[in-house]
């Protein structure tokens, strides 16, 4: 329906949380009249063995009633002319017909016509469509918010240089050709190239690098990649649309664009159930009136037929599962933003997953350490390497630092710290000379590598000297997380095929792979390649789900049919995706999986029940068997309607046991 559709820009943005907003005071509003309505409506003392009357009673029930009907079906009643000047009758057809039959025939009972009003149905009706309409809506809202957010992410000012001293200005003033200081910590505010200093920036949120990337002169650096612990001059090449963020937004938008025009199938569903319940209805109360009976009679028949039809169960059997669906999700570490993403997971084939952040945790770890010294334990090594890193903010020196921790290690002082450029770190500890450095400092040297210590592909390998001796080493690398491998299996026992996508190097890419037992891999992948491999795979015929975390997996995320962002990410990869992990944690994609096929059961259970059920009633009501003394009367159909509507919700109730199995 024509409300649902996402905007991107943030006047669209505001008026679809306004429209939210709107039918949630609506449905709070209808619900609080519908209460009395439902007390004093003699139908339901009819059903339930009560009574309750007071002197004008009718006209109180008729007051709040027209209430409802013009405030809480407002909606409905626009969305009705709305479709039928569009040509396209759909569900707003079906609800606003509905209401405007119940109401003008209730209303004509109040006032003199023989029968029993529908007000407690024309009331519960628009509650329970107000309420499917809030829900659907909120599942759409976000979209724009990831154009936001990558935004955000570029510094609000920038310093430039100007001869021996710095101005701090606005972004948008900055020009191409500009130079720009970048400190310690700072994001980098505009695409450019290094023209003084050195140092480690962490473009792992917008390139995939696992590793903070070491660049110097005439290295260039991205706009958004978060400067190390040195001082940077950049000239810069890229500002605004030029700029690399700003591509990433552009195929963020057409990716989300071309997604948001996908007709749902629900709406041909609803098409056709709308031209059989008006036809049915009129062509009752038509052939009635030929057959000689009178109008009430005919009226009669066309309102049971009309309240049969009411699609009550319908507007529960894909919301109620969904909310209940939804909210049993977010308790097991899975939050669906998109319904229809969701429902559709059990088509997935292929799973494309982002490494780093996903299938690793995206932080350096200590994956060995070892004393190649009699002298000295493999405690003191890690100990002595802490004591010179706690100066430092490298990766790898967190990375140690965190390992220490862990261990609950005792840290000695280091004094008369030392930085040897480029090559490691040195200090005094407890009066030993110990230095912490890279396997070129040994090279150069001329100290041989010892076999143990050799690096293994995905390993960064630094070694301790004490008092100038090879003493021992500490292997590091971006760890593969334990739920990885677990949940690669059981995707591929589901069926699914998994593919690794990543902008790191070949060697590593492969190596975490094979460690997995993926089914391939693709390196040294940019963000706009990301996604065009995405297409590659849509037009083979896949059906692909695409699972990462940075921004550099935003329009990959928006591209895949399903996009799932690990929780540990970007808020830019939590909003541009379908499906959020919480909890970071890869078995989650494949419980989604499973849980989407049993809430896609349900769903056709529901929609089957809702309509089906049709089949026979209909005819009753319509009267067929009127010559055999079978009839149905309104309230007879209005029970039949209920009971339909309380199946549907007993039914998506059931769902809660799926998640547990």
């Amino acid at each position: 329906m024509a409300h649902t559709n996402g905007a991107h820009g943030g006047h669209g943005h505001d008026h679809h949380a306004m429209m939210i907003d709107d039918f949630k005071k609506r449905f709070y509003i209808s619900l609080a009249l519908t209460i009395p309505v439902l007390i004093i409506s003699p139908m339901v003392q009819n059903i339930f063995g009560f009574s309750f009357t007071f002197p004008g009673d009718q006209y109180l029930l008729f007051g709040l009633s027209s209430i409802i009907f013009f405030y809480g079906g407002w909606p409905f009643l626009t969305g009705l002319v709305d479709e039928i000047k569009a040509k396209a009758p759909g569900m707003m057809t079906l609800i606003g017909v509905a209401i405007i039959v119940a109401y003008l025939y209730s209303t004509a009972t109040v006032f003199g016509l023989e029968g029993m009003d529908f007000y407690w149905e024309l009331a519960t009706l628009i509650v329970i469509m107000l309420l499917g309409h809030w829900m659907e809506m909120k599942s759409v809202m976000g979209a724009s918010r990831a154009l936001e957010l990558l935004v955000e992410m570029m510094p609000s000012e920038a310093h430039v240089v100007h001869g021996d001293h710095v101005m701090d200005v606005k972004l948008e003033e900055v020009k191409k050709g500009d130079i720009l200081l970048i400190k310690p910590g700072e994001k980098v505010p505009a695409d450019g190239v290094i023209t003084e200093g050195e140092g480690h920036l962490n473009e792992s949120m917008l390139t995939g690098e696992s590793k903070p990337v070491k660049k110097g002169a005439n290295d260039s650096v991205i706009g958004g990649a978060i400067n190390g612990n040195s001082s940077l001059k950049i000239q810069v090449q890229g500002t605004g649309a030029d700029s690399y963020l700003s591509r990433v937004i552009t195929l963020v938008r057409e990716a989300q664009d071309k997604k948001s025009s996908t007709q749902r199938l629900a709406d041909k569903a609803a098409f056709w159930l709308t031209i059989v319940a008006l036809t049915a209805g009129f062509g009752t109360l038509f052939t009635w009136l030929v057959l000689g009976k009178d109008f009430a009679f005919a009226l009669e028949r066309m309102v049971t037929v009309m309240v049969i039809s009411c699609p009550h169960a319908l507007g529960l059997a894909i919301p109620l599962v969904v909310a209940i669906s939804t909210a049993v999700s977010a308790k097991n570490g899975l939050l669906i933003r998109n319904r229809t993403a969701f429902e559709n997971s059990r088509k997935i084939t292929t799973l494309v997953f982002d490494k780093t952040g996903t299938l690793t945790t995206g932080e350096f770890g200590v994956t060995r350490y070892e004393s190649l010294s009699d002298q000295f334990s493999r405690g003191y090594i890690l100990s002595v390497a802490t004591a010179l890193e706690q100066n430092s903010e490298h990766p790898i020196a967190v990375g140690i630092i965190r390992k220490a921790k862990e261990l609950s290690l005792s840290i000695p002082q280091a004094q008369a710290f030392n930085a040897i450029t480029g090559k490691g770190i040195e200090a005094m500890v407890e009066g030993k000379s110990i230095k912490v450095v890279s396997p070129g400092y040994l090279r150069e040297i001329n100290v041989p590598i010892p076999e143990k210590a050799s690096s293994q592909i995905i390993e960064t390998v630094v070694f301790v000297l004490i008092d100038d001796k090879l003493s021992g080493f500490i292997a590091l690398a971006d760890q593969v997380r334990p739920q990885s491998k677990e949940a690669i299996k059981t995707l591929q026992a589901n069926g699914v095929k998994t593919i690794m996508l990543t902008g790191d190097n070949a060697t590593v890419a492969k190596s975490v792979s094979e460690e997995l037992g993926m089914e391939g891999f693709f390196a040294e992948v940019l963000p706009h390649q990301k996604l065009d491999k995405i297409k590659e795979l849509q037009q083979k015929g896949e059906f692909v789900a695409m699972a990462g975390d940075g921004v550099n997996d935003a329009p990959a995320l928006a591209q895949a049919d399903i996009g799932i962002a690990v929780g540990s990410g970007t808020d830019i990869a939590a909003e541009t995706a379908d499906i959020i992990l919480v909890n970071s944690d890869p078995k989650d994609i494949a419980s989604l999986i499973l849980f989407g096929k049993a809430t896609y059961k349900k769903m056709i259970q529901n929609l089957v029940w809702a309509t089906a059920y049709n089949v026979v009633a209909l005819p009753l009501a319509a009267g067929v068997l009127y010559s055999q003394g079978i009839m149905i009367s309104p309230a007879i159909g209005a029970v039949f309607m209920s009971l339909s509507t309380i199946i549907v919700a007993i039914n998506a109730q059931l769902l809660k046991k799926e998640i547990r199995k």
